[in-house]
């Protein structure tokens, strides 16, 4: 998924405020799911972070066009693990390895098979 550095994604010196590279990779998993006409909450349930660790590499800047890509790591019965890459023509800037639970009317429960051809593009 692309992404533009707007003034608004920015500190006082133009630089991605780091927050938002967690923005990008959420519109980035967000948008597998419009993509397809759905949404990301659903009747079946909803996906949570649980658990994310991220590395700056270096700063993206405004103006900036930008990468968002997804690849998935690890699927289990109620989980799974991504690794989200933000990048400026080809080059990383930006990691995060997170861990999502599935959960329906707030508790932890098995990602309905209807979810696994989304889950499998990433």
């Amino acid at each position: 998924m692309k992404i533009r550095v707007y003034y608004e994604d920015t500190d006082a010196a133009g630089i991605v405020y780091y927050a938002n590279y967690l923005k990008f990779c959420e519109r980035a998993r967000s948008e597998a799911f419009f993509k397809r006409g759905l949404t990301p909450q659903s009747e079946e349930g909803y996906f949570v972070v649980k658990h994310l660790e991220a590395d700056f590499m270096k700063p993206a800047m405004l103006g900036d066009l930008l990468e968002v890509k997804t690849e998935l790591l690890e699927r289990k019965g109620a989980s799974i693990t991504l690794l989200q890459s933000v990048l400026k023509e080809g080059e990383t800037l930006f990691e995060m390895k997170v861990k999502l639970a599935f959960l329906k009317e707030g508790r932890v429960a098995k990602i309905p098979r209807s979810l696994y051809s989304i889950i499998s593009e990433w």
